[in-house]
């Protein structure tokens, strides 16, 4: 539960950021599409295993 927290709030401020006139969100999601770190699945699966 204290994940699904985590990432409420880390969406939440990049909603914040998105309203600046660099595209944050774009950003990040092009480099987890291109690059697909670890940490993303792990992310994921931990998220997934609650």
């Amino acid at each position: 539960m204290m994940l699904r927290i985590k990432c409420f709030f880390v969406l939440l401020l990049l909603m914040i950021l998105d309203t600046a006139p660099v595209p944050v969100v774009g950003t990040i999601a092009m480099y987890v599409l291109l690059a697909r770190p670890l940490w993303f699945k792990s992310l994921v699966d931990r998220l997934y295993a609650e």
